[in-house]
């Protein structure tokens, strides 16, 4: 571990190396995964023409900023999509076929990458200049448009993700892992609500469980695309608002009726709770559970974790996520991993291939008793530890999915439940391309 060797980035720096990289070395991956991990991995800037486009559903920094530079350096950040979808037709020849895929907008003055629109009017992701794909706008749903008591924007207390599927509930902003010492080194939450409230956004520290009952009730009402919802936040490690994390995050779920609980799926992101405090998530409806483990290589888990190891412990940890198949089911277990954090500079591998083993032998513990790992990919985001580290190179994540995709269909495992369908054309799941490959 230590700095990269730069000599084994090969990363494509124009649409036709790309296709070439996918054609010559891993076109037993579809296409769109390999467009999705390079655009994620590097984010994307749109010009002016391209956001002077009809309403659309605009970025809600609903938890993370997920962005590569300050939003002060960026004053277009208020204006730009949620995701993109991109794809190309008949009518439009580019340089490989693209079926429908849904890309979360990662902003990114300096990227290859650029969303523009050309002399006919249509919008188009760019790739150093070549076309590479077709781009369409979320819709803003229904529900967006509708009145409520609160006095809140709809898209601060109940934001719409993955195209619409997933209702995101951020209901506590901050996290009490806090200051370098205890915030994990990739994780911007604390810094993204500081640049929020800068920027003027109304961002509700701690939120109004009724304020969600009633956002959930009008878009059961009114939306028929939205399927899940998950209630998600910061770390509690003493008390919030007189409670502790399992009575906190609870409330939420508890306020709901039986009815809303089951319109939905219900999936809440949070630490990893002992066995008996996840059967109480059970028994207040939170049908999918995510105790996000963030790095699987135990050096790095002290490094890159360290409030969580201290508090809590990598073993503890990965104990409580084993054990809690029992309440909820393995396959409704759900453990996140931050994708390519396990070669942040100067702290991670510099071999992605030993990376790539190193995240692998995880998967397949989990694996191998029925909990099926999801991974978003890693955004270095200005002010966190990590915030000046070089992004994994492309090869890293498409041997990442290669491998996950493998020890998924070595143990013959169900697709993750509450995602949506899977496969190329079909995936909503906008953070990694893991859904696209099932």
């Amino acid at each position: 571990m230590g700095e990269r060797i730069m000599t084994s980035v090969r990363d494509p720096q124009t649409a036709q190396s790309l296709v070439k990289l996918w054609r010559e070395e891993f076109n037993d991956l579809p296409f769109e995964a390999v467009i999705k991990q390079d655009v994620l991995r590097q984010g994307l800037s749109f010009t002016a023409a391209a956001l002077d486009a009809v309403d659309f559903k605009k970025k809600d920094y609903f938890i993370f900023t997920f962005d590569r530079a300050p939003l002060a350096d960026m004053p277009d950040h208020k204006h730009v999509p949620e995701e993109i979808r991109i794809f190309t037709d008949d009518k439009v020849p580019g340089v490989a076929p693209v079926q429908p895929t849904v890309i979360s907008v990662r902003l990114n003055p300096d990227s290859p990458y650029v969303v523009d629109r050309d002399a006919e009017g249509r919008v188009k992701l760019v790739l150093q200049g070549e076309d590479l794909a077709n781009v369409l706008y979320p819709p803003i749903p229904e529900y967006y448009k509708a009145s409520y008591s609160f006095d809140k924007p709809i898209g601060e207390v109940a934001p719409a993700i993955e195209w619409g599927y997933l209702i995101y509930l951020t209901v506590f902003r901050n996290c009490q892992y806090f200051g370098k010492d205890e915030e994990c080194q990739f994780c911007d939450i604390n810094h993204n609500w500081r640049q929020q409230k800068r920027e003027g956004r109304p961002y509700t520290g701690v939120k109004d469980p009724a304020h969600i009952v009633e956002a959930l009730e009008k878009i059961a009402a009114t939306d028929s695309v939205a399927r899940a919802f998950t209630i998600t936040g910061g770390s509690v490690t003493g008390k919030l608002s007189g409670k502790d994390e399992v009575e906190f995050y609870l409330q939420y779920v508890r306020a709901m009726s039986d009815k809303l609980k089951q319109r939905f799926i219900s999936k809440m992101v949070i630490q990893a709770w002992e066995l008996d405090d996840c059967k109480k998530a059970v028994d207040a409806g939170v049908k999918i559970y995510h105790p996000n483990y963030e790095v699987w290589d135990a050096e790095l888990f002290k490094k890159i974790c360290p409030g969580k190891e201290r508090f809590i412990g990598r073993e503890n940890w990965i104990r409580r996520v084993v054990a809690s198949a029992e309440a909820f089911g393995a396959m409704n277990v759900i453990p996140n991993f931050v994708g390519g954090v396990e070669m942040a500079d100067g702290v991670g591998f510099t071999d992605e291939d030993q990376a790539v083993a190193s995240t692998s032998e995880g998967l397949d513990f989990f694996m191998s008793k029925g909990i099926v790992p999801r991974f978003t990919t890693w955004c270095p985001e200005p002010f966190t530890p990590l915030g000046e580290s070089a992004p994994p190179p492309l090869t890293y994540y498409l041997k990442l999915l290669r491998n996950y995709r493998a020890i998924h269909r070595k143990y013959q495992l169900p697709v993750p439940p509450g995602y949506g369908e899977a496969g190329v054309g079909k995936a909503v799941f906008s953070v990694s391309a893991f859904m696209d490959v099932l």
